[in-house]
């Protein structure tokens, strides 16, 4: 009788995991005869890997299938086996049918919890968008085809997305395969721009200049000397002492500082030359000291004066990291940045060991439509062809433009460099989006289409949205896309949850609104209306305002400016704007000369329109020495009042003016001292990256025809900038009179 019953057990157990010859039932009408096992030894991951199992097929079905060690397992039962095989090739995940066993496998145990969802995900559909957005489907059954044999390694072993969805969610990281640190295995201490920290300026400068860069004759500890064999020796000890105070890390990297102020002292330069590149005196240093530590890997930068590969060979344990930072965003690097293109082929001819730093946002503008998405693709695929394995994709961290999208995107493409980006978009607007989907996709596809029809536009990680206005951001398409959005809300307006993400992705077309109606070039975007501040700009700016706060947005750019204070800026510039203006439309005459910016044409200070948080954006610029301006009102007017603005943007070099004096004259000729003002803000090290401020003179009230307004510029950069010594910009804006 017990045989009978047994025999009978095996055929149920047959019978529920086979429903068809060629298919594994994993569950069947609310009932599993399978077990998830792991080795005894499994670790931490493994274990991971298996209870994550565990939780989605019990979210797909509603049932538990038991997680077992090997010791513990049920022999009556069926086998889905988690585990990880070191016969595979680095970073290998797989899948596959065995009999009546499903094998889920990695190289590693990393790499095995990222089999699990794969397999998740390509054979049950499971999607996750966001930490707080997965669609799982709902079934009463699962069954697997007895054929499946899934295996792929990542030819990007390194994959990291700068952005605090990954960073902030490890487990959502690990969903779509991507690091959740910046920099793994590196010292922390040891990142990235590293000169200052090997051998400080504070305790070495005083005492050996020498050890620092030579430029224009003086000594400045902008960078290091790198052909002095004493500065050598004192860096290879401090990296023998990171690595002792770190044992488990691998990588340190000694690498320049965050600027272009390199040794020009005869022995580098003599080194560059014969290699024809200043990274060569770079490569040299850091073989010397890679040569210190075989077992260890030493990162540099190919940045800036270092990009163009040099002659000498990096050695096996260098990883040189080449960056990206000047290309021009608006088409793949092949076609727009064909410079850099050139360098990372000469790269590759050197070393195998490549990472690129690549940059994915417009960091002067986090929240502004930047229209790089179909540049993703292509600029990954071509790093991959070219001896990348490792791609860290600097995007904005905080949230920027289609933040969710973006991160999500760049992730899945890392991992796969040859998926179809429309696709990837589609999935990701449809699930994440839901009905609204169709009207955000809408949105990317006629801006990317804009954009494509302007080839010399140069989208710049350090541009403006002003800078587009007549281009993919043109107030007809701007009035366009704001209707994709309308359209979007309007399809989500009973599901709360999903009508705040679509009202956080129109962050960037509210933004550009706003930009515009500061710029005044349109009369459908404007600050003011019939004298008084627009509707239309308050209720944007109030939705703006809203938008951010629920979705927990706090930053402009990557100098720290907040939404708070770009909010209580563009409030100030409301009430300015609305003040009577006896300067605007004048004639203003330049007593020194501008540079560059705002075309150098003077009128900007008196054309109604005004400067934001970007130098791109109306500014007038001089650098290196001061302005000096008249402004024509035409005839002799009474006033008492007179302000102008000026912008702080220290990294840029771009700084107040100490002073600026504010003289009258009747004549044009003859000017009388009305008052002036120091700014309240003097530059040092703690000052603000990003700010404005207003020179503002109120005094008894005068009359005269003529205006002088003149800054005092700081003229150069103090010793403890990274531009030490290089002419400081000052940039002025719009001048009121009244």
């Amino acid at each position: 009788m017990n045989k009978s019953l047994t025999i009978l057990f095996f055929m149920v157990v047959i019978l529920l995991s086979c429903t068809h010859r060629n298919e594994l039932t994993l569950i069947k009408n609310g009932q599993s005869f399978y077990e998830i096992q792991v080795p005894d030894d499994a670790g931490e991951k493994l274990v991971k890997a298996a209870t994550e199992l565990q939780h989605y097929l019990q979210k797909i079905t509603s049932v538990s299938i038991p997680v077992v060690s090997e010791t513990n397992a049920d022999e009556t039962k069926s086998t889905i086996l988690v585990t990880s095989d070191k016969n595979l090739a680095a970073n290998t995940v797989t899948y596959f049918c065995e009999t009546n066993k499903l094998i889920i496998s990695g190289s590693d145990e990393q790499s095995t919890l990222f089999a699990v969802y794969e397999f998740l995900g390509n054979e049950l559909n499971c999607r996750w968008f966001a930490p707080n957005a997965e669609k799982i489907p709902v079934s009463t059954n699962i069954t697997i085809p007895r054929n499946t044999n899934y295996i792929y390694t990542p030819e990007i072993s390194t994959r990291t997305v700068h952005s605090k969805l990954f960073y902030d969610n490890p487990d959502f990281a690990n969903k779509l395969k991507v690091s959740h640190d910046a920099f793994p295995n590196y010292v922390p201490i040891a990142r990235v721009h590293t000169f200052h920290r090997l051998i400080p300026a504070e305790k070495y400068f005083s005492s050996h200049p020498e050890y620092y860069a030579l430029r224009s004759g003086k000594r400045r500890h902008t960078q290091l000397c790198l052909s002095n064999t004493d500065v050598l020796n004192i860096v290879t000890d401090s990296v023998r002492t990171w690595f002792e105070r770190y044992p488990d890390e691998q990588v340190i990297s000694v690498s320049q500082d965050d600027n272009t102020q390199y040794c020009q002292c005869e022995e580098c330069s003599k080194i560059d030359e014969e290699e024809g590149s200043p990274s060569g005196s770079m490569i040299r240093f850091v073989n010397e000291v890679a040569r210190e530590f075989p077992g260890k890997t030493i990162s540099t930068l190919a940045y800036q004066h270092t990009r163009k590969p040099c002659k000498t060979k990096p050695l096996e344990n260098v990883l040189v990291t080449l960056c990206s930072i000047e290309c021009d965003r608006s088409a793949p690097i092949e076609e727009k940045c064909t410079d850099f293109a050139e360098d990372l082929i000469g790269w590759k001819a050197l070393t195998q060991n490549i990472r690129i730093w690549d940059y994915t946002t417009q960091f002067t503008n986090f929240l502004a439509p930047f229209p790089n998405i179909q540049t993703l693709q292509p600029n990954i695929r071509f790093f991959r062809d070219n001896n990348a394995t490792w791609i860290f994709e600097q995007h904005s961290h905080n949230p920027s433009e289609l933040f969710e999208l973006r991160s999500w995107l760049t992730a899945k493409l890392l991992w796969n460099p040859d998926l179809n980006t429309d696709d990837l978009i589609t999935e990701f607007v449809n699930g994440y989006y839901d009905e609204a989907g169709v009207y955000i996709k809408k949105y990317i596809d006629k801006i990317h289409e804009e954009l494509a029809k302007h080839p010399d536009f140069f989208l710049y990680l350090y541009g403006d949205p002003s800078q587009a206005f007549n281009s993919f951001l043109a107030p007809e398409l701007l009035k366009s896309y704001m209707t994709f959005f309308d359209e979007a809300e309007n399809a989500v307006a009973g599901k709360p949850e999903i009508l705040q993400r679509v009202r956080t992705a129109r962050i960037s077309t509210d933004y550009a609104m706003l930009e515009m109606a500061r710029n005044g070039m349109s009369p459908d975007f404007q600050l003011l209306d019939d004298d008084e501040i627009s509707a239309k700009v308050q209720s944007t700016l109030n939705r703006f305002n809203k938008s951010c706060s629920n979705a927990g947005i706090t930053m402009m750019n990557e100098m720290g400016y907040t939404t708070d204070e770009y909010l209580a800026a563009y409030n100030d510039l409301l009430e300015r704007a609305a003040q009577p203006n006896l300067a605007k439309g004048k004639k203003v005459t330049l007593l020194t000369a501008p540079k560059k910016y705002a075309n150098e044409d003077p009128q900007v200070l008196t054309d109604g329109a005004y400067g934001g948080s970007s130098f791109f954006a109306n500014w007038l610029g001089f650098e290196g020495n001061n302005m000096e301006v008249v402004i024509d009102l035409g005839e002799e007017k009474k006033f008492s009042n007179i302000s102008v603005a000026f912008l702080q943007v220290t990294n840029h070099i771009v700084f107040f003016p100490e002073q600026v004096t504010f003289s009258s004259s009747e004549n044009g000729e003859t000017y009388s001292l009305l008052k002036s003002v120091s700014t309240q803000h003097p530059i040092t090290p703690e000052s603000t990256k990003n700010d404005i401020e207003l020179f503002e003179m109120v005094n008894r009230p005068t009359t005269a025809r003529y205006i002088k307004i003149v800054a005092k510029n700081v003229s150069k950069a103090p010793e403890w900038h990274n531009a030490s010594g290089l002419p400081v910009w000052i940039f002025a804006d719009e001048v009121i009179v009244n």
